[in-house]
């Protein structure tokens, strides 16, 4: 599916990305977040679309954006801009190859780095120190990058990103995500210190003139201080 913000940029879904943008740069004074990670508690709560809005939303302005598909298990963020997914991030450690060779631009300021072949070992990979000087390079290059990551409790994999990402945002799906499970995936990113900035609770359903939308809704995780 086509992100919203480059389908309908003018639609109230794409002006509540913006919002979530907006609250995302206030959500800290002290610290400047450039690696942002997005995750969820379960499957199909709408963590790869926030990801990829995001990103849209802060190439608005004119930032230089890149998102990194790092759910290296089912990864989807190519098939959101209809792009080859032959090469991508795993081939950069284990083909000769450069990261200029296989990021991909979508506009002036947005660019994808897709998952590229699915590696049988992701945690390993995604844990290496080789990753994280990756990671810490292309800070020097881009003003944001976001990582898409695979749910936080059906694998380690975004608990090992979020202590080399400056910020997590969780997104729960309403009336599909459990509560416990919700809780769950906070808790499991609290025990590794992440700095859960926020909360995107999605598909939120709202009766207004007899009419149905979805939108998103952004606060701080319940007991973060």
């Amino acid at each position: 599916m086509k992100p919203i913000l480059l389908k309908n940029p003018k639609s109230p879904i794409s002006e509540a990305y913006r919002t979530l943008r907006t609250n995302v740069q206030f959500s800290s004074v002290d610290k400047n977040l450039k690696v942002i990670l997005v995750t969820s508690s379960g499957p199909s709560e709408g963590k790869t679309t926030t990801a990829v809005n995001l990103a849209l939303s802060f190439a608005e302005l004119n930032k230089k954006v890149l998102v990194i598909d790092s759910d290296l298990r089912k990864p989807t963020v190519h098939k959101r801009f209809n792009l080859s997914n032959q090469k991508g991030l795993t081939n950069l450690f284990v083909e000769d190859i450069t990261f200029e060779e296989t990021v991909q631009r979508i506009n002036d300021n947005l660019y994808v780095l897709t998952s590229g072949i699915l590696p049988p070992n992701p945690a390993e990979m995604l844990s290496s120190s080789t990753f994280k000087s990756f990671i810490e390079n292309l800070r020097q290059s881009f003003d944001v990058i976001i990582l898409d990551t695979p749910p936080v409790i059906a694998v380690t994999d975004a608990q090992v990103l979020s202590t080399i990402s400056d910020g997590v945002i969780l997104v729960v799906s309403s009336g599909q995500a459990d509560k416990e499970a919700a809780k769950r995936a906070k808790e499991l990113l609290e025990s590794v210190r992440a700095n859960i900035i926020g909360v995107v609770l999605n598909k939120v359903e709202i009766n207004s003139r007899n009419k149905y939308g979805y939108y998103y809704y952004y606060g701080e995780a319940e007991g973060k201080k």
